[in-house]
């Protein structure tokens, strides 16, 4: 008796069940890194709330002056029909809140808080750019080298880290900015003001980053496609340029949108201080220094500008937390 023939699926005409079940579907692509990180981010919905507002506030702050300029609105306007002559306070409830005014009027000079938030929006978020920015380029390029090199190019970088952690950076911050105030490098007045303020901030704040970047290159020294780099003849700034830094592209955004509200906390700081932004420019930390001799009696004049530095902070957390869970699942 003859053993019975055995047919595969192909001569039977019955298609293999891994074929069948994409017969009747496109056909499956692979998902770039990129595209995994934002579906989810998309997951994340509080993320998602706090990368609009940063968007919004980015577009706000962009768009200050001709906003300004469309609407005729002058942050610096004397108001004093809106004010009582006898207490130097907005006439009216909350703050002398109206459809004209609708956060309310300074006392005292009566100049629309809206407008001037509006006006400090971009003074904020371009100190604390450009000095994350600055931070960012110094931190990652020394974090880097220290991580690849290693030895005593490490040492050398590793202490130099340890010598700026150690600064006062408050107190170093007032000193050089209350020296600079009269004029300083061709600048004088508001372009110094926040020339200065991106210097002291960005400067002194590069060693976060630095040992960040430090301790990924450290493990990315070791990788297979390093390995391959130096076998194939690469040299170290070919590696250091091209295979390590697009792999820290991650770490470094995240790090960066955690980084810029402490900016500009700091920036509100110094302004609240006397020696950041200086009147009659606009600024919410400013604003706030003004608002301490009201506080009791016009409240309103303190809680718009210390909302918008609340909010504007909590969203810029916000997104970064969202974007570290997703470059970086193993985070969570």
């Amino acid at each position: 008796m003859t053993a019975p023939i055995e047919t595969t699926g192909s001569e039977t005409g019955v298609q293999p069940e891994a074929v069948l079940a994409g017969v009747d579907k496109g056909q499956i692509e692979g998902r770039s890194l990129g595209q995994i990180a934002w579906t989810r981010f998309k997951r994340d919905k509080v993320a998602v709330v706090g990368g609009v507002i940063v968007v919004l506030l980015i577009l706000v702050a962009a768009l200050s002056r001709p906003i300004q300029a469309v609407f005729g609105l002058d942050p610096n306007a004397f108001n004093q029909d809106l004010i009582d002559p006898n207490t130097s306070l907005p006439l009216g409830d909350f703050g002398g809140m109206s459809w004209a005014h609708p956060l309310g009027v300074e006392p005292k000079f009566g100049r629309d808080i809206a407008t001037r938030i509006l006006e400090g929006s971009w003074v904020s978020l371009v100190v604390a750019f450009g000095a994350t920015i600055l931070s960012n380029v110094i931190g990652t390029i020394l974090g880097v080298v220290a991580g690849y090199y290693g030895g005593r190019v490490d040492s050398i970088i590793s202490r130099l880290m340890d010598t700026f952690l150690a600064f006062p950076l408050l107190l170093f911050a007032i000193a050089i900015s209350a020296t600079l105030q009269g004029g300083a490098f061709g600048l004088e007045g508001l372009p110094l003001h926040i020339s200065v303020l991106i210097f002291i901030i960005g400067f002194f704040n590069w060693p976060y980053l630095g040992r960040i970047v430090r301790g990924q290159t450290l493990a990315l020294r070791e990788r297979e496609f390093v390995d391959a780099s130096r076998g194939m003849g690469a040299r170290g700034p070919y590696i250091l340029f091209r295979e390590l830094l697009p792999n820290l592209v991650g770490p470094i955004i995240v790090y960066s949108t955690l980084l810029i509200p402490t900016n500009i906390l700091f920036e509100a700081s110094l302004s609240f201080l006397g020696v950041g932004i200086q009147p009659p420019q606009a600024s919410w930390g400013g604003m706030l220094s003004e608002a301490v001799t009201y506080y009791e009696v016009d409240p309103q004049f303190m809680i718009v500008p210390g909302l918008a530095i609340f909010v504007t902070v909590l969203a810029f957390n916000l997104l970064g937390d969202g974007l570290r869970d997703a470059l970086d699942p193993r985070s969570r």
